[in-house]
């Protein structure tokens, strides 16, 4: 048996599954202040009565590192960098105490200008001084030579005691150094607050007799073991809408393409599957103002949700991008989408009096009878998600991914369904794919997706190689290890693809998920030729390989999908 959880901005979700089938799900509303207590009490709920040992894996899914960043509860972060020759250090501007120090490596690795390490020192005095105590360290070529991050985090860390420091070549392997610095920054940020949730979570389900590997979902829909997590938290913002996006995966068609909504309390997702394959945004998670390396699905948040408030505003209707307290069919004390799908029995949640109750208020407002005014609400609703889709269709197109699958399809198509999850799917859904002229789906457990989508998450891994031949060298630039390579001709691309294999098996089996990965493929694969004196001399082989994103059984095939 499977459990999935998504602790979300409104709901918190569980299942657990046995099989193909969820025998079990259960939501609750999510307590802001204590997240652990709204995950906990969903996992009570979805296991009282079952056997626990008969659990083989909990994956979670959690807003815990999206809101820590959004509402900045985090402690501040010092930023010591070593940018080396090339742009101005005045274009390096972030939100943090920044110190620049002298130093440089190469884009090959080589080192350039030796490490200012009594610059490095004076900043570390400072900033001790001024009561600072984490640091991210962040060299441009860091990823091609970590030696002199590594000697910053030695000299700061034994010099001055309480001081933690962030590597940015173990955030990540890639180029982009302003990237880098935003995700070193935020990791630092956010690392230790992370690192307790993840205890309590562990020691949590330890009571609870529940011995089965825990994961944690992340932004681009693959799963990592949850202590292994810790190094990199801020891979796991924005896992709420991959975790619908796969959970509609699954409980849709298999293979089709689709647009996925997923229409939340507070806020609505938008994602793109196509061909039965996630669309991945080339650009990276954009974290705040901040671009950052953390892979994500092509996403996007509107704030719309079925609490979104509604206002009367010159005898019109007016969905508010906020939201003040739960549906008043639910208790609330205001109008929302909710009550009007409740109003025309589109959802079957609520008191269907207060529903009654608050349309007639809204009526003598408008001037309209209850009926035309809880029609108005919806179609001000549907109006909001389509222009919003037609508008991401716009982002979406831009993405390679989405080029290739043009070129594939030999056409210029547009999704055949749309795929509806989240508590008031049932009643908007129909509407928004007739104005789009695609096909309505609805599954079942359509509520509680989004902890679907953490149950059937496959987890992944990735590896970054570097091998440059004529140096004989290579360098796996998730954790820093290198070793020799034959130099010359002797070294070929077979074999730098076979390393980097061996490589992500490696990791895997350190990672304890090694049972999970039997495919790989190839995402990025560049060769130079370096040429002294018209000779080749050497390549450099640049490679990234990982496990496909994927799931690991579709519900959808075994008729849960009800079309509407």
């Amino acid at each position: 048996m499977f459990i999935g959880i998504d602790v979300g901005g409104t709901y918190t979700d569980a299942v657990l599954t046995d099989g193909r089938k969820i025998v079990n799900k259960h939501k609750i509303l999510t307590c802001h202040d204590d997240l652990l207590a709204s995950l906990l009490g969903a996992l009570d709920a979805v296991t009282a009565g079952q056997d626990t040992a008969c659990i083989q894996r909990v994956v979670l899914s959690t807003t815990l590192i999206t809101n820590i960043i959004a509402e900045k509860k985090y402690p501040s972060v010092v930023l010591i960098l070593e940018p080396g020759p090339g742009l101005s250090h005045s274009e390096y501007k972030f939100d943090a105490p920044t110190y620049i120090v002298p130093g440089a490596v190469d884009y090959r690795g080589r080192e350039i200008i030796p490490l200012g390490r009594e610059e490095v020192f004076k900043a570390g005095a400072d900033m001790v001084f001024m009561g600072y105590d984490r640091v991210a360290a962040v060299g441009k070529f860091s990823c091609r030579n970590n030696s002199h991050e590594l000697a910053m985090k030695q000299l700061l860390e034994e010099t001055f005691s309480g001081l933690t420091v962030e590597m940015g070549h173990t955030v990540s392997g890639h180029l982009n150094f302003p990237r880098r610095i935003a995700g070193t920054m935020l990791t630092a940020a956010t690392k230790e607050l992370f690192a307790k949730f993840v205890a309590n979570v562990m020691e949590s389900l330890k009571a609870r007799n529940i011995t089965a590997p825990a994961f944690i979902l992340k932004a681009d829909g693959g799963t990592l073991p949850l202590e292994s997590a810790l190094e990199m938290p801020v891979e796991t913002i924005f896992s709420g809408p991959a975790a619908s996006t796969l959970g509609a995966m699954s409980l849709s068609p298999q293979g089709q393409t689709s647009v996925i909504i997923d229409i939340g309390g507070t806020t609505t997702d938008l994602a793109l599957i196509l061909s039965g394959e996630p669309l991945l945004a080339s650009k990276g998670a954009k974290i705040e103002e901040l671009y950052t390396h953390v892979k994500s699905f092509a996403v996007k948040s509107i704030p719309l949700g079925g609490d979104s408030a509604v206002a009367v505003r010159d005898g019109q209707m007016e969905i508010l991008p906020e939201r003040r307290g739960p549906a008043y069919c639910l208790g609330g004390e205001g109008a929302t989408p909710t009550d009007a799908l409740k109003f025309l029995n589109r959802v079957e949640i609520g008191d269907m009096s207060r529903a009654v109750e608050i349309m007639n208020r809204l009526a003598e407002e408008t001037g309209k009878t209850p009926e035309e005014t809880a029609n108005d609400i919806i179609r001000c609703a549907c109006r909001i998600v389509v222009k919003a889709i037609e508008q991401m269709f716009i982002s979406w197109e831009q993405e390679p991914a989405y080029h290739v699958w043009e070129i594939i399809q030999e056409t210029k198509i547009r999704p055949q369904n749309v795929v509806g999850v989240g508590g008031a799917a049932g009643g908007l859904v129909p509407d928004v794919a007739r104005q789009l002229g695609c096909k309505p789906i609805i599954p079942t457990h359509a509520e509680v997706a989004n902890a679907l989508g953490a149950a059937v998450a496959q987890p992944t891994m990735t590896v970054n190689l570097r091998v440059d031949t004529e140096q004989g060298s290579y360098t796996v630039v998730e954790d820093g290890t290198s070793g020799t390579v034959p130099t010359g001709r002797m070294f070929r691309e077979e074999d730098a693809l076979k390393l980097a294999r061996d490589k992500l098996f490696q990791r895997a089996e350190d990672l304890n998920i090694k049972a999970y990965v039997s495919k790989t493929e190839v995402v990025h694969s560049e060769v130079f030729n370096m040429v002294r004196g018209w000779t080749t001399t050497g390549k450099i082989y640049d490679i990234c390989m990982q496990t496909p994103r994927d799931i690991l059984f579709y519900l959808g095939q075994e008729g849960s999908e009800n079309e509407q």
